[in-house]
């Protein structure tokens, strides 16, 4: 834990207060307090290094790699190149003694069949009104850059035990488990520890790829572009594609389209770079324009998808303060608070990991688990005319089928269909069907709802009341007061034998009434809260090295003046009717 990050008596009494009365009850000036204070709190109080140290001189140091990002994550830290790099450990937002692994009977009590079939399936779709489809396409994409625990271990797996009246194919069913840290043993810790198959930094790897292989394959090798084909997706050759055999039904033409347009705006970054420094090699050109292509994302991902999802006056606030200041866009640093990121925002402020080695954490991969916001079909309209094109099952449009259907529609029509349709709402009771009996594309059967469940239980990530007394929340007292929905508070106290302490993280948080504006509920938050603008404030990218030196005035320039919005008319200019008022 970071004991030199400092809290005020002004921090303690936003604790004290959230508590009493709840940040987002407050009047604006008093919530944002509230607020900035509870994230120091969360800073000081909730994180947790599971890392080995660095050893000396690790790896030898690329020049290239002060102004451009490595595939692996490594020397984002020049002093820890290996902190947030793939193979590192996922961190901790609870101490270690919170953190034990579930183990037999435990892990399977209640039975996590049992809670994906009484308490998650969906009887009839809930929408989150307030969102579009094209908004969870969003969050996916980006989870694809940050978080993976690799291949799982289908040697060893888990068993769980099925209901007379399940139908399930199999019996046990068959979970695989998380893959075991083979550094665990040499640390000598006791802590639960996994470790990460992707760099925890933003560095648009689901674009650009992790290893060089994959790296080089996307590549066209001219003017630092990427291989576009001629109907402007993303080329199909095997070396390029997806390992579909190791990803459970996570791509779809949601992830299809936004794969698409962040690979062509990185094409028209490389094509503004080129035109202000003609001399300037094709690699040069492609780090430049990943760099800023990433960059891009961030700043959506801040000050655009965020607000959308917590849609509160306060939470709107706080995050475009995150990338701009309190003091708003176009500020500039001067003076002696020239690097106070609370008033300019993060990006060109001090990198600062807050007294613990940059990882993400498990806890922040457990409350990221909103698979509910898929809905089971789809329809697909003309962005001319909204006439309707077809209608499709999620499989029909998922990982095996996405490019012939953006081939048959258009990316254009695609991207118009999800974003006039609404997402389901991240509740109880709508959880995608298909994803309780989806066929992997390498012919495995699995419940992902299940498995959320476990996995979660797995990893160590407490259960839902002693998770909220570890971030200073007060815990369920009843199951009457998990819910506001009666009949849902009496499912939950059936399915776990009314034992209140044994409710899971996944269902107390679905089960809670979000703040107002939230998608999601106000436990997930906390740990948003402390790990959203640490994502920034950690990475060299976004703090010190962000600047003209290192992105070019014409790489800055283009983050500072693009939005989603521009982005896609830029490509798909037959939206802009639709985006009308929007872009």
């Amino acid at each position: 834990m970071p004991e030199h990050v400092r809290t005020s008596p002004v921090d303690e009494l936003a604790e004290a207060l959230d508590r009493r009365v709840g940040w987002h009850r407050l009047p604006l000036p008093l919530a944002l307090l509230t607020f900035f204070g509870l994230r120091n709190r969360l800073r000081q109080r909730n994180l947790f290094d599971t890392g080995l140290a660095d050893p000396p001189a690790s790896r030898s140091w690329d020049l290239r790699f002060r102004k451009a990002r490595t595939l692996d994550g490594t020397f984002n830290d020049v002093e820890r190149p290996l902190m947030g790099s793939i193979g590192t450990r996922f961190g901790r937002n609870v101490p270690a003694s919170e953190a034990a692994a579930e183990t037999a009977p435990r892990i399977m009590q209640p039975n996590p069949r049992t809670v994906s079939r009484k308490l998650l399936t969906r009887d009839r779709f809930l929408p989150a009104t307030t969102l579009n489809v094209l908004a969870a396409a969003w969050i996916q994409f980006e989870v694809h850059d940050w978080l993976s625990h690799g291949r799982n271990d289908f040697e060893h797996p888990w068993k769980v035990g099925l209901a007379d009246d399940d139908d399930w194919p199999q019996r046990p069913m068959q979970i695989p488990a998380t893959q075991t840290d083979p550094t665990h043993l040499i640390s000598g810790g006791e802590s639960l520890t996994f470790l990460t198959a992707d760099s925890h930094w933003r560095d648009a790897s689901q674009i650009y790829g992790s290893v060089e292989r994959f790296a080089a394959a996307v590549r066209a090798g001219d003017d630092g572009k990427l291989r576009i084909d001629e109907d402007g997706l993303p080329p199909t050759d095997p070396e390029v594609g997806l390992d579909l055999s190791d990803v459970p039904g996570n791509f779809w033409i949601g992830l299809g389209v936004l794969h698409t347009l962040f690979m062509r705006e990185h094409n028209a970054i490389c094509d503004r770079l080129r035109h202000e420094y003609p001399s300037w090699s094709d690699l040069r050109l492609y780090d430049t324009a990943r760099l800023t292509n990433s960059a891009l994302m961030a700043k959506i991902h801040t000050v655009e998808w965020t607000p959308a999802v917590i849609a509160h006056p306060t939470t709107v606030y706080a995050m475009h303060a995150a990338w701009y200041g309190l003091l708003g866009k176009g500020r500039a640093r001067r003076g002696p608070l020239r690097n106070s990121d609370l008033l300019y925002g993060i990006p060109g402020s001090l990198t600062d990991h807050h007294g613990v080695p940059y990882s993400l954490t498990e806890e922040f991969v457990a409350v990221y688990r909103m698979h509910p916001l898929l809905p089971d079909e789809f329809t697909f309209r003309s962005a001319a005319n909204d006439q309707v094109i077809g209608s499709y099952t999620f499989p029909e449009v998922g990982a095996l089928n996405t490019r012939r259907r953006l081939q048959e529609m258009s990316v254009a029509n695609a991207i118009y269909s999800l974003g006039v349709a609404h997402p389901g709402a991240i509740t109880l009771h709508n959880y995608p069907r298909f994803l309780q009996h989806f066929h992997r594309p390498d012919g495995r059967l699995m419940d992902l709802a299940a498995t959320d469940i476990l996995r979660t239980r797995e990893r160590g990530v407490p259960r839902y009341n002693q998770f909220r007394r570890l971030f200073r929340l007060a815990p369920a007292r009843s199951f009457d007061s998990l819910s506001s929905n009666p009949a849902w508070a009496d499912q939950i106290r059936s399915v776990y034998e009314n034992k209140i302490e044994d409710v899971d993280l996944l269902i107390g948080m679905y089960a809670e009434t979000p703040p107002h504006g939230f998608a999601f509920s106000d436990t997930a938050f906390r740990v948003f809260m402390l790990m959203a603008t640490r994502r920034l404030k950690s990475d060299r990218f976004f703090t010190r090295d962000y600047r003209p030196e290192v992105y070019t005035r014409a790489g800055m320039d283009w983050i500072d003046e693009n939005t989603m919005g521009s982005v896609l008319l830029r490509h798909y200019p037959e939206l802009a009717a639709a985006l009308s008022g929007v872009a």
